[in-house]
């Protein structure tokens, strides 16, 4: 992997760590990537933590529905859920694919490089 792509994942990875909406799996996955790094192990762990990034990347549609879904005013609050999921639909018609929670942002932002990861 080019030591700028390095650098560029290393830093959203940190990013996607100090989310408040990241999940502990992913940042177990981010922990354990870190840590693998320079070693014979870096491969695997790669391959591990982007597919837990993928599992984790929130759709912009997937926002929407948990917002509006009993789940979603649970986490959510019952009177800050449609202002969720209205940020949602704004965003989509915006263009965007996916949730731009600081979490989903980092995770999207390492994703785009991910054949370069997996090199």
């Amino acid at each position: 992997m080019d030591q700028t792509v390095r650098d560029y994942v290393v830093e959203q990875t940190h990013r996607l760590m100090e989310a408040f909406s990241c999940s502990g799996e992913a940042k177990e996955a981010a922990q354990a990537w870190l840590a693998a790094l320079g070693t014979d192990r870096e491969a695997e762990e790669t391959r591990k933590y982007v597919q837990e990034l993928e599992e984790d990347l929130v759709t912009v549609d997937q926002l929407i529905a948990f917002a509006e879904s009993d789940e979603g005013r649970q986490v959510f609050g019952a009177e800050a859920a449609p202002g969720v999921a209205a940020h949602g639909r704004e965003i989509k018609a915006a263009g965007a694919k996916y949730c731009d929670c600081p979490a989903c942002a980092a995770a999207a932002a390492i994703l785009e490089k991910k054949d370069l990861l997996l090199k």
